[in-house]
């Protein structure tokens, strides 16, 4: 049987009311299950991923080294990704929250293990790919980065995990066309470790002997050195704002040259049109 070791409640927004929770349970010595409930999908909204932290921190810092697992209360989703609105009108949700969160993940000092239940969109399946293994319900959900269906492109730290644990092909098919993978799909190209669930994971844990890979007390530095672009892009939120204005702005300059080649074309064609008629 789990020992319960302690909840966090998630926040409202203003702070008045819980709307969900982490809570922490340990299946077997060095096992920590973070289980998170925030109804109706997990959104990765500020207060979710402040608690995240808290969750983790707590674990680093008061519990000995182990093997951290996350997965969903809710059956159908892992996460369902940002809350758009929230994201972009909240001060300092990308550096404070969001992407410190990433940070944290992919240089945790314990191996960490997403167990996917259910579905995993945008940011849902990006947080899942900020772990070190990742386990996938066999039987519901999809995974899939849907950004061009919604006119959101892609920053440097969303994007960038992919390039780093997927092959070209299936970034090209998350990223260019919006693919769900289903989960033979999601294990084909690499996606996931593993199909299943909690028993599958605490397999994989035993398997690999993960408990003892975090006591030599490098584990995360390892992670630093594997992963340094994915990094660099979490840590440099300004750099990283810089270059996406910069690039809307070079966008916006080449579709008005274009435009104006085009205009310029079609008079010329229609001048000689009429030339040609007479």
């Amino acid at each position: 049987m789990a020992t319960a070791l302690f909840t966090l409640p998630i926040q409202s927004k203003d702070s008045s009311s819980s709307v969900g929770s982490f809570t922490c349970s340990s299946p077997s010595d060095g096992v920590y299950v973070l289980t998170f409930t925030s109804p109706p999908d997990n959104r990765l909204v500020t207060n979710f991923c402040q608690t995240f932290l808290l969750a983790l921190d707590i674990l680093e810092f008061s519990h000995p080294p182990g093997v951290v697992v996350t997965t969903s209360g809710i059956e159908k989703f892992y996460s369902n990704g940002l809350d758009l609105e929230h994201a972009f009108e909240t001060k300092g949700y990308f550096p404070d929250s969001l992407y410190a969160l990433w940070k944290r993940l992919i240089t945790y000092p314990m191996p960490t293990i997403a167990v996917v239940n259910g579905h995993a969109f945008a940011g849902g399946l990006m947080t899942a790919m900020y772990h070190d293994y990742r386990i996938f319900n066999p039987a519901r959900g999809f995974l899939c980065l849907n950004e061009l269906e919604f006119g959101v492109a892609l920053r440097g730290p969303m994007s960038s995990v992919f390039r780093q644990k997927v092959t070209p092909q299936i970034y090209r098919s998350l990223v260019l066309e919006a693919k769900r993978f289903n989960s033979k799909e999601a294990l084909d190209g690499g996606i996931v470790d593993v199909l299943g669930g909690m028993d599958e994971a605490l397999a994989l844990i035993k398997d690999r002997k993960l408990t003892k890979m975090g006591k030599t007390g490098i584990y995360g530095l390892m992670k630093m050195e594997m992963f340094r672009e994915s990094i660099a892009y979490t840590g440099d939120h300004a750099g990283d704002d810089q270059l996406f204005t910069a690039r809307n702005e070079a966008e916006d300059t080449r579709q008005k040259a274009g435009k104006k080649r085009v205009e310029q074309w079609e008079k010329a064609a229609h001048k000689s049109g009429l030339k040609a008629r007479l």
